[in-house]
């Protein structure tokens, strides 16, 4: 297909697709279920918008990949960012060197127009001004306005569309009329052992087996622990650590000592002791302790002068007098 394309005498220059790889490793439930929500089961059927929602780093722009690869379409990646605008989702003019304005359509309007796959990367990083030009897009309309370039753009029947989030603070608070368009909720949890490991070596197939398995048991315990370590956190530390093996043959670290420094360096040090941290990570949350007033420092529950104090007593007098 042309670079090119004209919509209402306006010519929009088309941003090239995103060619990058992805195999998803397991978990096959939430494969199917992203592919199940782009199916059309009847000429007036639509496709969903779903929203894939886990940590950093579990994986979730990789599912959409595999997912775009297995229906043998082009895909297009939107990063979502706090600051930005609806014309950076949509059509973005641009100065030409003849002076004249050209008009470049986003990865999102390119998709639109091919009919191919977007994904909005990290779509609680973005304000709900650009969230409202996606509005009609959302919906059975299916289409977006470009007041920038003053026309209407509709998409193509075979485009399709998924929103990633992250389980984090820092994010904006999406508006119920955009949640509502956006679903279902396909939650990511962090893998097995035996696919986080095959994971790991898809990625770094040069990987030391004894820092495979250092790796792998590492992330183990932190998903046991509910700590927010990812896959992606231990790819680093394990390509950090190759590459500390190899960075001084004459005088060689050894297999573990290449590892601790890589995981301190890439996690930090609490990273050393997951069990401490998850303790601290519970203590900063509250953990189950139920908070006490200044009452309870200085008077016992059945003291008369603690605020919260019942009289047994009374209230049967006041039942009485009731009768």
């Amino acid at each position: 297909m042309s670079n090119h394309v004209e919509i209402d005498g306006v010519t929009l220059t088309l941003s090239p697709p995103d060619m990058s790889e992805g195999q998803w490793i397991g978990q096959r439930e939430v494969l199917k279920q992203l592919l199940a929500c782009w199916i059309v089961v009847d000429p007036r059927d639509l496709p969903l918008t779903p929203r894939l929602v886990g940590t950093p780093g579990i994986g979730k722009t990789t599912l959409a990949i595999a997912a775009a690869r297995l229906r043998k379409q082009d895909l297009s990646i939107y990063q979502c960012t706090a600051d930005t605008r609806p014309e950076d989702l949509l059509v973005t003019p641009v100065l030409a060197e003849s002076g004249k304005i050209k008009y470049h359509a986003s990865p999102l309007v390119s998709a639109m127009i091919r009919g191919g796959i977007c994904l909005l990367d990290e779509g609680n990083r973005m304000n709900e001004k650009s969230w409202a030009s996606l509005a009609p897009l959302l919906d059975h309309r299916r289409y977006v306005e470009s007041i920038v370039a003053g026309i209407t753009i509709k998409a193509h029947p075979n485009f399709r569309c998924a929103v990633t989030m992250n389980e984090d603070e820092s994010t904006f608070e999406i508006p119920d009329y955009i949640l509502s368009r956006l679903q279902p909720t396909l939650t990511l949890g962090h893998p097995e052992r035996a696919d986080e490991l095959a994971i790991l070596q898809y990625h770094l197939p040069f990987a030391d087996e004894e820092m495979l398995n250092l790796t792998v048991e590492f992330l183990q315990e932190s998903h046991g622990l509910k700590l927010d370590f990812s896959t992606r956190d231990g790819i680093n530390v394990l390509r950090y650590a190759m590459k500390r093996l190899a960075s001084d043959p004459d005088h060689p670290m050894s297999k573990d000592s290449a590892w601790r420094e890589a995981l301190q360096k890439c996690l930090g040090e609490d990273a050393a002791d997951l069990q401490s941290l998850a303790e601290r990570k519970s203590q900063s949350l509250g953990g189950s302790a139920v908070p006490m007033g200044l009452g309870d420092f200085f008077f016992s529950p059945d003291d008369p002068l603690h605020p919260d104090y019942e009289d047994d007593d009374e209230d049967e007098d006041l039942d009485d007098e009731d009768e």
